[in-house]
């Protein structure tokens, strides 16, 4: 396959893809749902689904090979944008029923999210629309046309800590911010269901299908 704007959307048992191809389709890419490395590596961006617990996830990437896939791909410069449980799987390690090693992509390690209080106790998984806070300026291309005021869809109850090196944007509950956006090279990750998330959701997930080249590793 050759390549024309392909977005390899991985395809290892976890997560929603079908929404994802969706949306990459909406907004102007062609989506390639596979779990096939040749077809992967042959694709000009990736992307990292996933919903529910991080073991999981790892042991179903690893049982495919696919972890070694994504590390080649980001060594060889592919841009790669890890969505929800896909972005925090990029980390170096979760605490989610025990440790677990992660992709090692991008600095931190998933925890429980919590309260800044700590008397208090969270209702979780944490489902919500949240504004998104800017911390750096790294990753600008990704935030091109994006309203500043609008909200993304979060559903989770482990996130990245706020303090984690490659963090670019965060997000709140209950007056404790936690990792929202993650940038390092030509690795992204957001917490948030960018694909779910309506207008602005999809004006993001735009800018990585259209905009991608503008990563510099």
């Amino acid at each position: 396959m050759t390549k024309s704007n392909l977005t390899g959307v991985i395809n290892y048992g976890v997560g929603n893809v079908r929404s994802v191809c969706s949306a990459v389709e909406a907004v102007g890419g062609r989506p390639v749902l596979s779990s096939d490395p040749a077809e992967l590596l042959g694709c000009d961006r990736l992307i990292l689904p996933g919903v529910g617990a991080f073991a999981h996830g790892m042991a179903e990437l690893k049982s495919r090979a696919l972890d070694t896939v994504l590390k080649t791909a980001v060594s060889d410069g592919m841009p790669l944008l890890g969505i929800c449980l896909g972005m925090q799987m990029l980390a170096q390690s979760s605490l989610e029923f025990g440790e677990t090693r992660g992709l090692g992509l991008a600095q931190g390690v998933v925890s429980l999210i919590q309260s800044a209080d700590p008397a208090r106790t969270l209702r979780l998984p944490h489902v919500a629309w949240k504004k998104l806070e800017r911390k750096s300026d790294a990753a600008g291309w990704l935030f091109q046309g994006v309203d500043p005021d609008s909200h993304f869809y979060f559903i989770h109850s482990y996130a990245v800590p706020a303090a984690s090196t490659d963090v670019v944007a965060v997000a709140e509950i209950d007056g404790n911010e936690f990792a929202a956006v993650l940038a390092v090279g030509n690795v992204i990750g957001t917490q948030f269901h960018p694909e779910k998330s309506g207008p602005e959701g999809l004006k993001m997930l735009k800018n990585f299908v259209m905009k991608g080249d503008m990563i510099h590793v």
